[in-house]
């Protein structure tokens, strides 16, 4: 189990955990996990800590086949400026490595925000808490 599934289980968050045999030399976690659960990749999400201006840290929630725009994240978390979080701060607030940064079950809450294209699925995959691991949740939890 991972802080993620247990944290899921804690909230009774109805979820589906999916696992897959990773590769470690693949170059996009995300897309991976799309191609070998033969999911949309508009449908998998990943999950990115930001530092915002303020010295805070962020969560943004996209798909994996986006790119994520460091201005529209500064403005919906009210900042000037954002930049991707180094992995240390990353790794040290969420608990989690790189590459299987769950966006529950983290170490530390961080304000997190989410993709408006998730609601356009009945749910998401995103990751549990390791590579080739990724738990399905409904887009309302």
């Amino acid at each position: 189990m991972t802080p993620g599934i247990n944290a899921a289980k804690k909230s009774k968050i109805t979820h589906t955990i999916h696992e897959y045999n990773h590769d470690s030399n693949a170059e996009s976690y995300g897309l991976e996990a799309a191609e070998k659960l033969n999911i949309d990749a508009n449908q998998v999400f990943k999950t990115l800590v930001v530092q915002l201006d303020n010295n805070k840290l962020a969560v943004a929630v996209l798909p994996v086949s986006a790119l994520l725009s460091m201005k529209l994240i500064a403005k919906a978390a009210g900042s000037k400026k954002a930049a991707m979080a180094s992995p240390a701060d990353v790794e040290r607030s969420t608990g989690y490595v790189l590459g299987g940064v769950s966006p529950i079950g983290q170490k530390k809450r961080l304000k997190t925000y989410v993709d408006d294209s998730a609601s356009q699925y009945d749910s998401i995959f995103v990751s549990a808490g390791r590579r080739g691991l990724e738990i399905e949740l409904a887009v309302s939890d």
